[in-house]
């Protein structure tokens, strides 16, 4: 990619009720949609909507996705997810995530995500999405 791309972004989230369980708490699963919206938004920000990239045919596999979670979430609270680009090969897109609420971190992830095509087979990140590692 010619032009410099974010490689990092941080988006704010507030707990909908719906994403709590009947304690209040936010539910496991949720994090993993907060974690596709932080991709999501990252390549928003690099000029590129999902949405063009999956008409086009490129579409992105969650191929592997670990999550450590280390305080709760509650209904209501506003939080910070940052989403950053580790590693992108020709074919895989590695992103760190780190979610907090002030200065406490409720969990922090990691994702592999491969390049397949509508069949399901690897195919190369198209070049303009290509973002080149810093120096």
């Amino acid at each position: 990619m010619n032009r410099a791309a974010p490689r990092e972004c941080t988006i704010e989230i507030r707990v909908r009720y719906a994403e709590s369980d009947p304690m209040g708490y936010l539910h496991h699963a949720t994090f993993f949609e907060y974690f596709e919206m932080g991709r999501t938004e990252l390549l928003r920000q690099a000029g590129f909507r999902y949405r063009d990239l999956e008409e086009r045919g490129v579409l992105f596999a969650v191929a592997k996705i670990e999550c450590r979670f280390r305080a709760p979430g509650r209904y209501d609270d506003v939080l910070h997810l940052t989403t950053r680009i580790e590693r992108m090969t020709r074919a895989r897109i590695d992103h760190s995530y780190v979610l907090r609420r002030d200065a406490t971190v409720l969990a922090e992830a990691t994702s592999t995500l491969a390049c397949i095509d509508r069949d399901g087979r690897p195919q190369p990140i198209p070049d303009e999405l290509f973002v080149k590692p810093a120096d």
